[in-house]
């Protein structure tokens, strides 16, 4: 689940992607002292297919009016959608599908700067960039991690940067400028199923490590091409959430 950074016809905006393989957008309507979430929007991705993420093209600040809202999803069948929000009514429209993986695609992610640009991680252990425009080809393909690729978030705060985990139980910063080499390189003891860069502190990063609980990471020096350094973890006694 992830909310739309910016309101959508007046409301807050929720994108599910769920185990039925539909994407559903769920408006907050408040009422009263009472806020409640009804159905805005739906699409259908694939059939025998579970939609495992998506991604709204809205996270830097600034967001021209003119330009599309957009999701981007991956599936469990190694495929990535492109898909665009109707914002004057109710309505999802596919724009584009691609095969991106052999095995599950775990994660799909937008540029957050060039939102042509999406980044793909699957099972299969690679890490990818695509430009939607001419989505058959990848622009890039990185086997740096070891394990499947399940998490990746662009900055909103620095153009060229971009956070990436895996199985392998690493975070990856890199500059898009060269994806040949990531910039830094932490090890945080638990698969990292979720990355999120901090909304105004923008050298911090949230990761969701599994059973390595939650890790919250100074990347400032890691930014100049140095070290990262972690200053809080805690280990929940949870291991199935979802944070």
């Amino acid at each position: 689940m992830k909310w739309c950074h910016i309101r959508v016809a007046g409301h807050a905006l929720l994108g599910v992607a769920d185990a039925g393989g539909s994407i559903e957008l769920l408006r907050l309507v408040g009422s009263e002292n009472t806020y409640t979430l009804q159905p805005f929007a739906s699409f259908a991705l694939e059939k025998q297919c579970l939609a495992l993420s998506l991604d709204w093209s809205t996270g830097k600040a600034g967001r021209a009016c003119d330009q599309p809202l957009k999701v981007i999803s991956s599936d469990s069948r190694g495929q990535l959608h492109l898909l665009k929000v109707t914002e004057a009514g109710p309505g999802l429209q596919g724009v584009a599908t691609w095969q991106a993986h052999h095995f599950e695609a775990w994660i799909a992610a937008f540029n957050y700067w060039q939102t042509e640009i999406v980044y793909s991680g699957g099972d299969d252990g690679l890490l990818k960039g695509w430009d939607t425009r001419t989505p058959n080809t990848s622009i890039f393909s990185s086997k740096r991690h070891s394990m499947g690729v399940c998490s990746i978030q662009s900055s909103p705060h620095r153009e060229d940067l971009l956070a990436t985990g895996s199985y392998d139980e690493h975070i990856l910063l890199w500059d898009t400028r060269n994806m040949r080499q990531p910039l830094a390189d932490t090890a945080v003891q638990g698969g990292v199923w979720r990355l999120r860069w901090h909304p105004f502190h923008r050298h911090l990063l949230l990761a969701a490590c599994m059973h390595g609980g939650l890790r919250i990471l100074n990347c400032e020096k890691a930014i100049v091409r140095t070290w990262i350094r972690v200053l809080l973890s805690g280990v929940w006694s949870c291991p199935n959430t979802i944070y």
